[in-house]
């Protein structure tokens, strides 16, 4: 369901607007604060860019996501999650964790206009871990595989 028609009533609220317009700071309501920042994406503020929306926990940020999924075109919010593992622990993180970041970090460095799955973030949500977890520089640079149906690829070519 899309609740987009929230997103202009929110930001015409009087001390809403007054504070996307000036650097203020401004706290909301939690059922508020996925259509204020949708409203700060959509360039309600006038400025332009994307936006990082962080999170205290996890759990928090998936809730987020879902918010902004109902505010938003979700193929333009982004989830950056947290690795599962400490830095000391002699794990890896799990596979579909480093994709994702990865793939967050692609589409903030090259997104591409002909492609909703990897085009222009207009909001990346993180958990504050996420984003205090050290990641190389450059991962956005690197180019993924992409395979569509009816690929035919030669694996030992790879």
């Amino acid at each position: 369901m899309s609740l987009a028609g929230l997103v202009p009533l929110v930001a015409s609220d009087p001390s809403v607007a007054e504070a996307l317009r000036t650097d203020s700071d401004l706290v909301v309501p939690s059922a508020a604060t996925a259509p204020v920042i949708a409203a700060v994406a959509q360039g309600v503020s006038g400025r332009p860019g994307t936006v990082l929306a962080v999170t205290a926990t996890t759990r928090e940020a998936d809730d987020l996501v879902a918010a902004l999924g109902s505010l938003l075109d979700p193929a333009t919010v982004g989830d950056f999650p947290s690795w599962e593992t400490l830095p000391h622990e002699r794990l890896s993180p799990r596979t579909d964790t480093v994709g994702r970041r990865i793939a967050v970090l692609r589409r903030l460095a090259h997104p591409e206009s002909d492609d909703s799955g990897a085009g222009r973030l207009s909001v990346i949500v993180a958990p504050v871990r996420a984003i205090l977890q050290p990641f190389v520089a450059g991962l956005g640079d690197i180019e993924p595989v992409r395979l569509r149906v009816g690929d035919e690829i030669d694996v030992a070519q790879t």
